[in-house]
This record gives C-alpha cells, structure tokens and sequence, in this order.
C-alpha cells in the first residue's frame, strides 16, 4: 500500500491533499466503470445537468480529514445496466484509486443513482431529409 500520509509533516514541512483532488480521483475512477452514463450534478444540479468529463468533481462530494475520507457519488447508469454490480464496482474502484494516490483510508462510498440514460435513437436516412 502507499506510504504517502495526509496533512502530514514532514522533515522539510508538510502534504496536504487538497478535497477536490479526492474528488477528481473519485469521479475519474467512477466514470472508467462499464454502465456509468456520467456524473450528475447531485442534489443541487438535478438530473438534466449530466457532467462530461471536464467536471469530474461536481458529481462528487467528499469529507477528508487527517487520515481518512467519505466519499459520495452522483451518477446516471446506463439503460439495461445492473445498479447493484455497477454501484459495488464503482466502491471498489474509488477505493482502490483514492487509496492508492493518496494513501488515505476510504471509510465509505455511497452511490447515489440520480438516473437512467436511455439509448439515443440515430435518426433514420428518412427523417433526415425531412
């Protein structure tokens, strides 16, 4: 496991890690996942604001302290997707990331489902010309 410490000192002063790296490893981590549609903007942003990537850490909310982080997830799955394999894979791979870029312990990961992506339809060669 790493070695690194948070908001440790050091012999030439001190690693912080700042929340919203937590966040970004966080989201990256949870995007990489077969099923994940995207980030939703949680609570505040609502369903109709789905996040690409530049935004990785707005579907994230995160507490750090000393030693030690909790971790909450806002994501749209994809249609036909199982949520309960996606959601155990997305804790699995959040934890491993985070514990292995920061060296924090993962105390939880709560995934909160905020939607289904439907499939978008590709109009037809008829549609089009009309």
């Amino acid at each position: 496991m790493a070695d690194i410490k948070h908001n440790e000192e050091f012999e030439n002063g001190q690693v912080k890690i700042s929340d919203d790296v937590v966040a970004t490893i966080a989201g990256l981590a949870a995007t990489e996942i077969e099923g994940v549609a995207g980030m939703s903007g949680g609570f505040t942003g609502g369903i109709a604001d789905m996040l690409g990537r530049k935004n990785l850490s707005k579907g994230v909310k995160v507490q750090v302290g000393d030693k030690d982080a909790s971790i909450d997830l806002y994501i749209i799955v994809k249609y036909g997707a199982k949520i309960p394999d996606v959601a155990w894979k997305i804790q699995e791979s959040v934890k491993d990331a985070i514990i292995n870029m920061t060296g924090l312990k993962v105390v939880e990961v709560n995934i909160h489902v905020q939607g289904v992506e439907l499939e978008q339809e590709q109009p037809s060669d008829d549609e089009e010309s009309e």
